[in-house]
């Protein structure tokens, strides 16, 4: 079996029209862990969303796939960067050069990409 990658999702939702809600189920589908963080209660792909305001401390975070638009994403980039994943994956509408430069900077891989596509195409 592949390597299984513990994936922050942020943004998660438990609306099951959104990209998020779909990602989450995907990535459960592959095998892969999700820890869903959200500002939003509820759960996803059976699991409870966490608080992302609470900044809980997560270990082993392979990557973290964005769902968050780049207008709200300035006042988590401490916290994202703090989780040490091996790469973040900016999905369609996250993409932001700010935030992708601060990731590289620490010499933290930061994807372009979409997760669904990721998953179904083997390059998660």
């Amino acid at each position: 079996m592949p390597d299984m990658k513990k994936t922050a999702i942020i943004g998660a939702t438990p609306n099951p029209t959104r990209s998020a809600f779909i990602a989450a189920r995907m990535l459960t589908d592959y095998g892969h862990p999700i820890v869903p963080l959200s500002i939003k209660r509820g759960s996803v792909a059976g699991v409870d969303l966490i608080d992302l305001r609470q900044k809980p401390n997560l270990e082993d975070i392979d990557t973290v796939t964005l769902y968050l638009g780049p207008q709200h994403q300035p006042e988590w980039y401490e916290y994202l960067l703090s989780l040490r994943p091996n790469r973040f994956i900016f999905n369609p509408g996250t993409e932001n050069p700010e935030f992708y430069q601060l990731i590289e900077d620490q010499n933290i891989e930061a994807i372009q990409d979409c997760t669904l596509v990721m998953l179904r195409s083997g390059t998660y």
